[in-house]
Parts: structure tokens; C-alpha cells; sequence
């Protein structure tokens, strides 16, 4: 076409050739290689953004443009879904996925930012022009005019069932969650509205980055030292990017010396490294340790104290990144790939042991919005044999007097409590000890002894740790 003169349709319109908007244009192919390949979009989206700035293309406001329509239409999903549902005279189902994707862009335009009205309108319908061409881009454009007439609460107000009518269902498009998945974190937390829709708020919001500064290789001080940088609020080794920013670009995370890594996530670090213990403090475990930022911060620790840490990994290409995270600790370490629930060390081989195991993920769904797509309830089934399997692992791996941290990046009690009220039955020579005093200042840790961090009141992940240890 591009070699073609211009000339009339049938219509006697002269054609004109789509505007190609490369902001647009790179947000569609991430969806598409989120919704084709199962990819997430923390790993899709800085490639494209990386080749874009490369090319040419874009600068530092269409990088922010494109990662908030990315993350923004991902988040709302469920709530979008719904609108552009009342809005087509056909089920979803039937919808092709490319012209979802484009609807949701737009959707998101519309009632998610504060873009105009008819800017957002003629620019989606021409990302429909240029990658779904002429005959979808007037569907697009049909329905996005429809979507337009209301604001967003107006919208709700049609789409959602009434609170007292159907609770879950109701805070399942409001905040965009699987009905599943609200009733999981509703139990998780013990019921009341406020709080679950704290929860469901807070999953919504776009989660700051932050820094740990590993320690005997980069410090605190050095981080802070960045633009928009503040200290964390519970880890004494945070820092905050207050303002996002490329992590890449700061010279300590880009030499291994400082990672991103949620605050969360440290905490449980820190937590196994301070649990008290008797006897000797020499061997260290990481049962499960990819992709390596708890390994990283474990064995850093574990250095200061004349410790060694043993970081395991079942894939190996995940062994890999561990390895590549510990690359430069201060002291001794090891990196192996193997299966922890059959493991190459001997039983009450180690003083400390943490095992973060493979899970849903909903604790994260701030970070990976799509998560609370992509998973099932069936999921649970599929994980509860690992989890206990590594939990058993752990409890055999550490010695009479050492401690094992158990922690999950879901609240789910079905992947946290029950899985460890299953291996205290099976292990009567273990016991809970209170995890709370291990997290010092942090508030709102409930009645103990394990400890369920939150998005909504905390600022982290919704990381679960129970620490246990082993009596005889």
C-alpha cells in the first residue's frame, strides 16, 4: 500500500493512511504478548521500552505513558471487561482478543487518566486502524463513543451489583478482582468491608520501586544519594524510588551490589536471620532460591556473622540468576540446582533454614496485575503437594534447636496456615515461635505467632512467614 498513490474509495472518501502512534502501538504489543504467550508484563515491558528509547522513538514521558496504559488496562481489566461487555451486542467470548486488548487500551484512556475525551477516542481508534485495520477500527470506534458518555462511577453504578445484593460480586468489578480471588483475601483477612477494599484498592495502585543495599557491598547512603530516593519504612537496608526511574541505570543495582527488591520480602530475610536459635550459627539454607534477592540478602548476612549460606534452586537457568546475584558476596556461599524435595545435603544439615515456596502469587498482584487473570482456584490443588513437600524438607534439613522460615507471597490461608498447621502434625518435635518481635516496628502484625504482611497496611507485598523450630 505504502507504494500506492492515493486514491478514492468506493465511497468517494480519498483514503488516509493510519497514524502510526508509538506509544500505542508498543502498550498493544504488550498486551498481546501477555495474553498470547502467558508473558508478564515487568518482563515484556522493558525490552520494548529499552529498543523504543534506542530507536529513537521515545522519551522519558512516552516511557511513563506507555508503562501507565500497560499497567493501568491490566489492573482494571475486570472492570473494563464489564463496561465494554454492556456496550457489544455479543458475548466477550466472541470478541476477538486483539480487539480487546484495543477496547481496553482505550477503555482505559476514557475513564482510568486524564487524557481528553476526544484525544483518547481518535487516538485508539487509530492504533485499531494501523493494527486491526478499517473494518474492526469502526467497531472500536462505535463502542468507545458509548463508553464515553459516562464517567467511570457512573459506570459502576450500571455494571456492578449492589454491595448488599452480592458482596463478593460487587467488589469483583468495582476493583477488578476474580470474585475467587476476593473471597481467598476477604478470609485471609478476617472479614469487614473497610478492610478488604483497602486491600483491593491498594492492589490497584502502582507500587513504588524499591532498592535493597546488600550488605559489606553497597550501603543505604549510597542509595539514597539518587534522585527522589528515601529510606524504606521497615528494613533497615530499603530504599524507595519515590518517583519510579530505571533501577538499571544506578551504578550499585546494575553492579549486583544492590537489587529491587520489595521491602517484604526483606523482611522475611531478615526475620529468618534474627529468629533465635541454640547452639551454633554456621550453615544456612535457601531452600528455594530463585530468582535470588532473598538468597542475595541472606548470604550478605550470613557473611557478617562467619555463616555460610547454601542457596538452592530446582531450574536450573533459575540457579543461574541466584548465582548471579550472590556474585561478588563478601563471604563464602554456594549455588546448586537442585530438587528440594528430594535433597542432595543430609538431614539436620543446617542452623537456619528459609523455604519461599512456589505459589499463586497473590500476595504480588500490585506488581503482576495479570496474575489475578491468569490464575484458577484449581491452582491450589496443583501447589499444596509442593508446599508441604518443601515444608517437610526443611524441618528434616535443620538441626535439633535450629529455626525454618516458611513464607509464601500469598495470603491464601490454604498456602499459608494450613500448610503449616499440616507439618506441625506431622513434626510433633517442632513448634511455632512468634514471629512478630522478628520484624521490629512493624505494626499491625495481628495475634501471631506467624506474620501476614499487606499492600493496604504495610506498603509491601502480601508476604506470609511462619518460623518454627525444631525441638527434637
Amino acid at each position: 500500500m505504502s507504494d500506492q498513490p492515493r486514491r478514492s474509495r468506493p465511497t468517494g472518501k480519498p483514503y488516509r493512511r493510519p497514524k502510526k502512534d508509538p506509544v500505542r502501538i508498543l502498550a498493544f504489543e504488550a498486551l498481546r504478548a501477555v495474553d498470547e504467550r502467558d508473558a508478564y508484563a515487568n518482563l515484556v515491558l522493558p525490552p520494548l521500552l529499552r529498543k523504543a528509547r534506542e530507536g529513537g522513538d521515545f522519551d522519558g514521558r512516552d516511557a511513563a505513558l506507555a508503562t501507565e496504559l500497560v499497567y493501568g488496562t491490566l489492573r482494571r481489566q475486570g472492570t473494563y471487561d464489564a463496561i465494554i461487555a454492556a456496550c457489544v451486542d455479543r458475548p466477550l467470548r466472541e470478541v476477538d482478543p486483539p480487539v480487546l486488548d484495543v477496547l481496553g487500551l482505550g477503555a482505559h484512556q476514557l475513564l482510568g487518566t486524564r487524557i481528553p475525551t476526544h484525544a483518547a477516542v481518535s487516538a485508539t481508534v487509530e492504533l485499531a486502524r494501523v493494527v486491526l485495520g478499517d473494518g474492526r477500527a469502526k467497531f472500536v470506534n462505535a463502542v468507545l463513543r458509548k463508553i464515553a458518555q459516562h464517567d467511570l462511577d457512573a459506570w459502576l453504578e450500571k455494571v456492578a451489583p449492589p454491595y448488599d445484593d452480592d458482596p463478593e460480586d460487587h467488589l469483583a468489578v468495582v476493583h477488578s478482582h476474580p470474585r475467587w480471588v476476593v473471597s481467598a483475601l476477604w478470609d485471609s483477612l478476617g472479614g469487614g468491608r473497610a478492610g478488604i477494599e483497602d486491600l483491593l484498592e491498594a492492589d490497584n495502585e502502582r507500587p513504588e520501586v524499591t532498592l535493597v543495599a546488600r550488605p559489606g557491598r553497597a550501603t543505604v547512603d549510597e542509595l539514597l544519594r539518587e534522585e527522589a530516593a528515601v529510606p524504606g519504612r521497615w528494613s533497615p537496608y530499603a530504599v524507595r524510588l519515590t518517583e519510579g526511574g530505571e533501577p538499571g541505570a544506578i551504578d550499585a543495582v546494575r553492579e549486583g551490589r544492590a537489587g529491587v527488591q520489595d521491602e517484604g520480602s526483606q523482611l522475611v530475610a531478615l526475620a529468618l536471620a534474627n529468629a533465635p536459635l541454640d547452639g551454633p550459627d554456621e550453615k544456612w539454607l535457601d531452600g528455594c532460591a530463585g530468582p535470588g534477592g532473598k538468597a542475595a540478602l541472606l548470604a550478605a548476612l550470613a557473611a557478617e556473622r562467619g555463616a555460610v549460606l547454601l542457596a538452592s534452586e530446582k531450574q536450573p537457568h533459575r540457579a543461574g540468576l541466584v548465582a548471579r546475584a550472590l556474585d561478588g558476596n563478601p563471604g563464602p556461599y554456594q549455588v546448586i540446582a537442585a530438587d528440594g524435595t528430594r535433597p542432595p545435603w543430609r538431614p539436620g544439615a543446617f542452623d537456619r533454614v528459609l523455604m519461599d515456596v512456589p505459589c499463586t502469587g497473590l500476595g504480588a498482584l500490585r506488581r503482576r496485575p495479570e496474575a489475578r487473570w491468569r490464575r484458577r482456584p484449581e491452582d491450589l490443588d496443583g501447589f499444596a503437594p509442593l508446599q508441604r513437600g518443601l515444608l517437610r524438607t526443611a524441618l528434616e534439613s535443620v538441626r535439633v534447636g535450629g529455626v525454618v522460615g516458611y513464607a509464601t507471597c500469598s495470603p491464601h490461608l490454604a498456602e499459608t496456615r494450613a500448610v503449616v498447621a499440616d507439618a506441625l502434625k506431622q513434626h510433633p518435635g517442632a513448634e511455632l515461635i512468634d514471629a512478630r518481635p522478628l520484624l521490629p516496628g512493624v505494626p499491625g502484625l495481628g495475634d501471631g505467632p506467624d506474620v501476614q504482611l499487606w499492600p493496604h497496611l504495610h506498603g509491601t507485598d502480601a508476604m506470609y512467614l511462619a518460623v518454627i523450630r525444631r525441638t527434637a
